[in-house]
């Protein structure tokens, strides 16, 4: 019981509420928005395109250096260097959320996708900001309770997002009404924004980690060729040749689980489940399948090796992506909706566990936070660039099809895990016979 207490020290605390801040904007401006969106009429191609928004997300390495060492005018004076960009980012994210609540998207579509983008991009610097805040509020030994409580707070948030939005505004609706209720959703959002007090009360109320002073750089160059070419040179030199497979399959892994995930929300509403649905068994049963899957998914790869299990959670998404296509043809379906949520975050949740560990496996410990944001981001830009085709597809050739095409782009995965597990058995030994040779 001694060792469970590290979870009720303030540092723990406060990271189980910024956990939760962390995961609310996330579903608003992707899945749940798009439910909404179909709701509203929009048309399917739109929807695909303005998931691109989800770019943000793939390219916060680009201003991460900047969140890292440039004062805030004014607020780092005040909160300090980590909190002054955590509370800008959460203010900036309250106002985007208000702004997608306010305008209509049947009405103002274009003023909706910018405020969406806002959101996308305030959210990306606050994960920046808060990775950094987490590292530097305990010493190394209570990292791993604090990366804890991170993420149940991260799966409330999602959870609160995914299905508290639907509940409220189901809630919300007028009576009687059949249709989009832009009143209904313009109460959800700001009840989302109303949440992110959480995080914006936990700001003010924290103490600043203590500030670890950065070596200026003499000149642009040689701090472009640290914070940002280095990360970069360091992976390519320990890896050479091999460096294109392994960047070729941390940009494809996910692909069939990004690119079928946009088009989900809409078909939901187009298969006529209601919002009290999709909150339960998407949203509140689907994230604790994925849950069970991580679970299930670091279970495996200590038992059977990250490569294998890889190799299973490629097959299983690529397969879960199946039973979407054969949910097409059910239309509502609720019992078949449930096998096949269950089966889809089940998998989902085992590739993901065993992909982050092979991610983490990759990084030098002396830059281990820049090539692991990379490599995060590197695995989201190709899904959700092709992502926001995704919608064109489905108007010209049907869900069934789509579902079945989201499998297909599994099957070069196939390979190239392949290829990497054949590499790493080359490499490992290697690698073991030259540390034996060091005096």
């Amino acid at each position: 019981m001694a060792s469970l207490k590290v979870y009720l020290e303030p540092a723990a605390l406060r990271m189980l509420a910024l956990g939760f801040s962390a995961g609310l904007p996330l579903l608003l401006v992707l899945g749940t928005l798009s439910f909404r969106l179909r709701e509203a009429g929009v048309d399917l191609a739109t929807i695909g395109y303005l998931s691109w928004v989800g770019l943000a997300y793939a390219f916060k390495w680009a201003w991460a250096p900047l969140v890292d060492r440039l004062p805030l005018p004014l607020l780092t004076r005040l909160l300090g260097r980590r909190r002054s960009w955590l509370l800008a980012s959460q203010l900036a994210i309250v106002a985007g959320l208000a702004g997608m609540a306010w305008f209509d998207p049947q009405v103002d579509r274009t003023v909706v996708a910018l405020c969406a983008l806002g959101v996308a991009f305030a959210s990306a610097t606050q994960d920046i900001a808060l990775d950094a805040f987490r590292i530097e509020s305990a010493e190394a030994r209570r990292q791993g309770a604090l990366a804890a409580t991170y993420q149940a707070g991260y799966r409330l948030a999602m959870i609160w997002a995914g299905a508290g939005v639907f509940w409220i505004a189901a809630q919300a609706e007028a009576p009687g009404l059949a249709g989009y209720q832009h009143a209904a959703w313009r109460t959800a959002y700001l009840a989302m924004a109303a949440s992110m007090a959480v995080g914006v009360l936990t700001v003010l109320f924290s103490p600043e980690p203590l500030r670890r002073e950065l070596p200026p750089a003499r000149d642009a160059a040689q701090w472009l060729r640290e914070t940002v070419v280095e990360p970069f040179a360091d992976f390519l030199r320990r890896y050479g040749t091999h460096a294109v497979l392994v960047l070729a399959l941390i940009a494809v892994y996910r692909i069939s689980d990004v690119v079928m995930g946009i088009m989900a929300n809409p078909f939901y509403a187009d298969m006529g489940y209601t919002k009290a649905e999709v909150a339960n068994i998407t949203k509140v049963f689907g994230v604790a399948m994925t849950l069970l899957g991580t679970f299930v998914g670091g279970v495996l790869a200590l038992r059977l090796g990250v490569m294998r299990v890889m190799m299973l959670g490629a097959v299983l998404s690529a397969a879960s992506n199946l039973l979407f296509a054969w949910l097409a043809s059910r239309g509502h379906d609720v019992r078949s909706l449930v096998l096949v949520i269950s089966a889809d975050n089940l998998s989902s949740g085992i590739a993901s566990a065993a992909f982050i560990a092979y991610l983490s496996g990759l990084t030098n410990v002396n830059y281990s936070a820049t090539q692991y944001a990379l490599f995060s981001s590197m695995m989201l830009l190709l899904p959700k660039w092709l992502a926001g085709f995704s919608g064109t597809f489905v108007e010209h050739f049907g869900y069934a099809n789509f579902f079945t095409s989201t499998a297909a782009l599994g099957a070069p995965v196939l390979l190239l895990v392949w290829l990497a597990s054949r590499m790493q058995a080359v490499r490992e030994p290697a690698m073991a016979a030259d540390m034996s040779l060091r005096p």
